[in-house]
């Protein structure tokens, strides 16, 4: 099939271009490349077409011809930095997000596949969590991916294109982005290692999270992709979650634990009920076999910028000021 991936060149967009190209699909990248980057895509760069352009673009639609599957990763993905700026959030997260629905519907693409987040959910009453808990998001960046997502089924609906969407859960792996804003505890940590600084564990580090490999992500994108399902939710996650304690031990570093941060959930937990039995999906990367395969590119994270409990104190500034009353 010819397959187009806004957000290509991204983190986890990256993975499931080589899961393609593997596959033998013709690949289309459609990716500004503010966050992303060009040599994430070295391994099969002269097996796939790079259009660099934002989701925002009047322009995009002829990106989209003759295209079969569109897999739809491209937005802001920090969270601490969305609530400082809210509107380049809905702007891009949003309203990119009925840019490419239009343009896919213009061009008579077949499927659509959009990466979700669990951050929807909030902070859930029930664990494991299931696709039918009720959505609450507690920052601009939860509401935006949760704003998209209902964008996208209406657009489906309506207009009869088959498609998922995917909530992930907490995604880690080689290519995680460093760079930019204080955010994902995994990269936080890893900069902080090579460092040789402390991890900065926030509240007392017992809270739990659905830690998943990026490989595995980028198989259930496969498989969402070559589904027959359509107008569905699922959950992409291990629902093995561990805290962010045990991570510690599993990084080997000395700790600082920070003040806890109100809006966030103890834990996050996956129901993968729906993943397995209708994708037929299931995750293969234990926790501890990939922070191995992260730690073997340690390299990769020699550039990251090293966060003190200090330097946290002023990028989250906002989120105490707004959230710590809700």
């Amino acid at each position: 099939m010819k397959t187009l991936v806004t957000g290509g060149a991204g983190f986890i967009g990256s993975h499931l271009v080589e899961a393609l190209v593997k596959d033998e699909h013709e690949v289309v990248v459609l990716d500004n490349l503010v966050s992303g980057k060009i040599e994430n895509l070295d391994s099969v760069s002269n097996k796939i077409e790079i259009i660099q352009l934002d989701i925002r673009s009047n322009d995009i639609e002829y990106a989209f011809h003759n295209v079969d599957v569109v897999y739809h990763l491209a937005a802001l993905a920090d969270i601490v930095p969305s609530i400082t700026d809210p509107y380049e959030y809905i702007d891009v997260n949003v309203m990119g997000t009925a840019r490419v629905l239009e343009a896919s519907r213009a061009s008579g693409v077949e499927r659509i596949i959009y990466a979700a987040s669990s951050s929807c959910y909030g902070i859930p009453e029930r664990y494991p969590t299931e696709e039918s808990e009720k959505c609450d998001p507690k920052y601009p960046y939860a509401l935006s991916k949760f704003l998209g997502e209902q964008i996208f089924l209406h657009w489906i609906n309506l207009y009869k294109i088959q498609g998922l969407s995917l909530r992930l859960f907490n995604v880690y792996g080689p290519r995680a982005r460093t760079n930019g804003s204080y955010g994902a505890v995994m990269g936080v940590f890893l900069g902080q290692k090579y460092s040789g600084l402390p991890f900065t564990i926030v509240g007392d580090g017992n809270q739990k999270r659905d830690f998943t490999y990026v490989t595995d992500v980028a198989d259930a994108f496969i498989k969402a992709g070559d589904s027959t399902i359509s107008n569905r939710i699922i959950n992409i996650g291990t629902s093995k979650p561990i805290s962010v304690n045990y991570l510690a031990d599993l990084l080997e570093g000395d700790r600082d634990y920070i003040p806890k941060r109100p809006g966030e959930p103890d834990v996050t937990h996956a129901s993968i009920t729906r993943a397995v039995q209708e994708l037929g999906w299931k995750p293969t990367i234990q926790i501890e076999d990939g922070i191995k395969k992260v730690l073997d590119g340690y390299s990769a994270w020699k550039d990251a910028p090293t966060w003190t409990r200090e330097q946290i104190q002023v990028q989250t500034q906002d989120w105490f000021r707004y959230l710590g009353n809700n």
